[in-house]
This record gives C-alpha cells, sequence and structure tokens, in this order.
C-alpha cells in the first residue's frame, strides 16, 4: 500500500476511534450517576439499591461514592467481566446474552430483598442499564429455568427485535414488565437507567421492570408464533391465563442519565471544534444490519459525489438472524455489508461498535473498514460476502486486524456507527 494511502487509512482509523471513545466515555457512569443523585431526597427510612444490566455495577460504585446516606441493603447484578467495586452494594455476575443460574439466584435474592418488609418511608432505587432482561433472570413457576433460558436463545437467533424479545420475557417473568415496582410497594421507587433503546423507552430497557407495560400476553403469543418458536404446554396455558398479564397502571418515578443520542452528540461535539462538517442521521435506526448498511453504502456515495467532506454519524440497534456458522454480531454484519456495497470506495471509512464493548458474542466492540479493507481481505484469501453469508465477520475482521477491542467499558448507550468522507 502507498504511503499515503496507508496514512489516510491510520489517520482515519484514529478520528474514527476518537470519535466511539468519546461517545461511551460521555455516558458513563462515573460521570452521570453523580449529576442524578443531586435530585434524590433521601428517605426518612431505609435505602435499598438494586439493579441490574452491563453497567450496574459501574452505577452501583457511583452510587456508593455519592450517597451521603446509609444503604441499609441491595444487589446488583451485571455480565461476567463487568464488575466494579461498591463496599455498601453487594455486585454479582451472571451470563448475557443467554441467562445462566448465577442470574436466576441473583434475580431471586433481588425479589427477596425488595418484597421484605418494607414501609412508606423506605426508598429503593433501581439501576438499570442494557442487559438487565437476560440478567434478571426469574421465570413464573410454570415454567422452568430451562425453557425460559432456551426462548431466549431462539428469540435471539429468529431476528426478533429488542421490543418483541422483551415482550415475551416480560410475560415469562416475576420481575420483569413492572413486576418489580410491585414487589417494592409500598416503598418509594426511584429507577435510574442508562438507555440502550431506540426511543429511551423505559417499558423496553432492561425489560421495563419498574414501569407499566404497554405489551399484552397477546403480543407475546403473535411473536412466538411468528418466529415458529415452539414451546411446551404449561408455557402455552400460562400465556393464554389472564394471570399472566403484567402490570399496566402505576405512577413510576423513572429517570433515564444517558441515552444513546447524548452519545452521538458528544461525537458531534468533537468534530465541532475540529472543524469537521457532520450529518448526524440520529440515534434510532434499526432493522436488518445488512439493510441499512446497503441504504447508508449509498447515502454516504451520493453526499461523496457532491464534493461534501466530513463525518456521517448515527446510533440504535439493527438485528441479525444468525443462520451461519459464525457467532453474528449486529455491528460487523453492517460493517461487512458496508465494506461490500461502498466497492472500496477511495473516499469514505466507517466504523461501528457497540458502546459496551461486546457486539453480540465475541470479544471485540465492532470494528473499522477503509478503502482497502476488500483487497487486503482478498491477500488473506478471505471473503466479506462469504463471511456474511455465515455470519462470521468477527473472524474476519479480526484476520484483518481492523477489530475495535475495549474490553468492558461499563455502559451502554446502543450501537454507534461514523462513516468519514475525505
Amino acid at each position: 500500500m502507498p504511503s499515503n494511502q496507508q496514512n489516510s487509512r491510520e489517520n482515519g482509523a484514529i478520528l474514527l476511534s476518537e470519535l466511539f471513545e468519546t461517545a461511551t466515555r460521555c455516558c458513563s457512569p462515573s460521570r452521570v450517576v453523580p449529576i442524578a443523585v443531586e435530585n434524590i431526597a433521601p428517605p426518612k427510612g431505609r435505602t435499598i439499591v438494586v439493579g441490574a444490566g452491563k453497567a450496574s455495577a459501574a452505577m452501583a460504585t457511583a452510587f456508593d461514592m455519592c450517597w451521603d446516606h446509609p444503604i441499609k441493603k441491595g444487589l446488583v447484578v451485571t455480565r461476567y467481566g463487568h464488575s466494579s467495586s461498591a463496599s455498601r452494594i453487594p455486585v454479582c455476575e451472571a451470563s448475557h446474552p443467554i441467562p445462566d443460574r448465577a442470574g436466576l439466584q441473583a434475580t431471586s435474592e433481588i425479589l427477596e430483598i425488595v418484597s421484605t418488609n418494607l414501609t412508606k418511608s423506605d426508598l429503593v432505587v433501581v439501576l438499570l442499564s442494557g442487559g438487565g432482561s437476560a440478567l434478571l433472570a426469574l421465570p413464573v413457576d410454570t415454567i422452568s429455568f430451562e425453557e425460559k433460558r432456551n426462548i431466549t436463545e431462539k428469540l435471539l437467533r429468529s431476528g426478533a427485535d429488542i421490543s418483541e424479545m422483551n415482550c415475551v420475557r416480560k410475560h415469562f417473568s416475576k420481575v420483569k414488565g413492572g413486576r418489580l415496582y410491585a414487589a417494592c410497594q409500598p416503598a418509594r421507587v426511584i429507577t435510574m437507567s442508562i438507555s440502550d433503546v431506540i426511543g429511551d423507552n423505559p417499558s423496553v430497557i432492561a425489560s421495563g421492570p419498574t414501569v407499566p407495560d404497554p405489551s399484552t400476553r397477546h403480543e407475546a403469543i403473535e411473536i412466538l408464533r411468528r418466529y415458529d418458536i415452539n414451546v411446551s404446554l404449561s408455557a402455552w396455558t400460562w400465556l393464554n391465563n389472564p394471570t399472566s398479564e403484567t402490570p399496566k397502571e402505576f405512577d413510576s418515578d423513572y429517570r433515564i442519565i444517558a441515552s444513546p443520542s447524548q452519545a452521538l452528540s458528544a461525537a458531534e461535539e468533537v468534530c465541532s471544534i475540529q472543524g469537521i462538517q457532520v450529518i448526524n442521521l440520529g440515534a434510532d435506526l434499526g432493522g436488518d444490519a445488512q439493510a441499512l448498511a446497503k441504504q447508508q453504502a449509498t447515502f454516504a456515495k451520493q453526499v461523496a459525489d457532491s464534493g461534501w467532506k466530513g463525518v456521517i454519524l448515527s446510533g440504535g440497534e439493527t438485528t441479525v438472524k444468525v443462520s451461519g456458522s459464525g457467532v453474528g454480531g449486529r455491528n460487523v454484519q453492517y460493517l461487512g455489508q458496508l465494506a461490500v456495497s461502498l466497492r472500496s470506495d477511495p473516499r469514505i471509512s466507517a466504523i461501528a461498535a457497540d458502546t459496551d464493548g461486546i457486539d453480540g458474542i465475541g470479544t471485540a466492540a465492532g470494528a473499522v473498514i477503509d478503502p482497502s479493507s476488500l483487497e487486503r481481505a482478498n491477500s488473506l484469501g478471505l471473503s466479506f460476502e462469504e463471511s456474511l453469508r455465515n455470519n462470521d465477520c468477527h473472524s474476519l475482521f479480526k484476520a484483518l486486524k481492523d477489530q475495535v477491542v475495549t474490553g468492558p467499558t461499563f455502559t451502554n448507550v446502543n450501537d454507534f456507527r461514523a462513516m468519514q468522507i475525505q
């Protein structure tokens, strides 16, 4: 590769990585939790702190450091490897995105903590972030944990979006869909959440354990049928029983303290400081990962053809139906298709990564592409098209040494995408 092309590639990767790091850092619990805590009045009675999600341990640590009042008891559950020290708030780890028995045990303990002898004078602080749906793994008595786990795995591979997945999970759960709030009564409940969903819908974040649930058991039945997911007779019987319906009406003190749009705004500010023009497409883009990549490749080429130079930002959460031998990953599936659709356009580089540090299943947050990506893959005997068919783009980007590897970021504000046009 000529040196001028090499330098351009490296400079592009540096800027794109800087934008991703900025977007992630601005939504870290250490920054957003102390601001939120300033607006919480201490209770006359006890303070209880519980939570779940990939950021929940870091949220607990931040809360512990800035809450100048006693904490009676609590527990938060986070993904393996995402733990953080919170001296007054116990933290446990469990599996994500497929639940395990550690999550089952932790959720049982959380439910017991909030269900025991609370009064109107007590305060329950609930710390939620993306990943909480899988980590709060306590099914209703009519189905087994193994079946609930199996349903989750099938939904993940089906191409169902997060709202559809959560609708089903809520109606098989003892804590999701407003049931955790109900268990806390009569105590005051304040939820602080870091949003990882399109539209920042509280009923979708971690499956809405502390807010009224607008979804219905009938919708859950339809989703299972739509994606041809077989469940046991006892599971069908439960969904056909009105008892399975989630709570619909109550007042919830729910506070979103970080969001995907906040992450994009931080990246946009970095570009502004450097004199780089920005097109912000918003943080609410979803749908099939490859379909979105094709649309954005077309848009980027049109913008480049107009002579415009700068960065195109977007966020949201796409879906991937895993039918090949790979592990999926919506950001790398998006990037693989983007590389194919751009056809080595010399003007365009891009990054796509999950702000929690893990894209699907694996150790990478995402990857970067540049005009040399297709050529370099070919020189290694690799094919973007084949990797896309096999849902195995993580392996391809690892071979290209173009993965974005951050480790746990201790936050989660959905996917971050940026295309640089030079």
